[in-house]
């Protein structure tokens, strides 16, 4: 295998940079005709990797709409990862994990290691701060992974924390440039960054930065692809964009999925 920046950079040459967020929200699960359970998920979940996995890059499942069924939902996630895999399009699974200690090494082992829920990269939380991510990244580094930090997210709650100064500036800011530079000391990439695409400004500089920037956001909470060049500057080249419920909206229909992706990638 080669690094997780690598790959990534090599599917999204090909197939744009495009991540479809799969959230099957009890809602979306009616509209498609199906049970609001383990089994509906899955199934909605799997049918979106079948008709689309050739066409993305990336596909970000929301592990929460599966572990709220228990075990079922989990092993319906299993499988989803497995099905990711096989199309060639990454999977990053969205889970925001952040812990201390060996608490945090079983997680680095159950998303970054050889379990059934291990995948190409996971979200984490550095708010109990940075260094706490420590086994994530070694983790991330040592299997060729990756690891999107949360940085300046798309939710409006999180600007008084992200935004907050301190006497080394802002603590975004510093999230940032501790990612930088943990990117420059191990050469692989492995950390990226997860900021909003739903902002009018970003109040952070990602000039420096030196990974890729996963940007949910885009299409039910407000952002537009359109408006990325100008909200990322020079650093949208490295952008992975993540549209989630605007792209399953337009399904169960294949055709509607497809021509839904295709218009959002032109």
């Amino acid at each position: 295998m080669t690094s997780y920046f690598k790959r990534l950079r090599e599917v999204v040459s090909e197939r744009g940079p495009l991540c479809v967020g799969i959230d099957p929200h009890p809602s979306l699960l009616q509209a498609w005709g199906l049970p609001v359970s383990a089994q509906g998920a899955e199934k909605c979940a799997r049918h979106l990797v079948n008709v689309l996995g050739q066409k993305v890059s990336a596909f970000k499942p929301q592990s929460a709409f599966f572990e709220r069924y228990g075990a079922a939902g989990v092993a319906g996630l299993e499988r989803v990862i497995a099905d990711i895999r096989d199309t060639g399009a990454l999977s990053i699974l969205d889970v925001k994990r952040g812990d201390i200690g060996s608490t945090m090494e079983a997680y680095a082992d159950a998303y970054l290691g050889d379990s059934p829920l291990g995948v190409d990269a996971i979200t984490v939380s550095p708010y109990l701060g940075f260094g706490s991510l420590t086994p994530a990244f070694e983790r991330a580094v040592a299997n060729e992974r990756g690891v999107y930090v949360l940085a300046r997210t798309s939710n409006p709650e999180g600007a008084e924390v992200q935004l907050a100064f301190n006497s080394e500036g802002s603590v975004v800011q510093n999230i940032i440039d501790a990612a930088t530079e943990l990117n420059r000391e191990t050469r692989v990439k492995a950390v990226g960054l997860v900021v909003g695409g739903t902002h009018q400004t970003l109040g952070c500089d990602l000039s420096d930065f030196n990974g890729s920037i996963l940007v949910p956001g885009i299409g039910f909470q407000g952002g537009r692809m359109e408006d990325l060049p100008k909200l990322f500057g020079d650093a949208v080249t490295q952008v992975l964009a993540v549209v989630g419920r605007g792209v399953i909206q337009a399904g169960p229909d294949a055709q509607a999925l497809r021509a839904k992706v295709e218009k959002l990638l032109a």
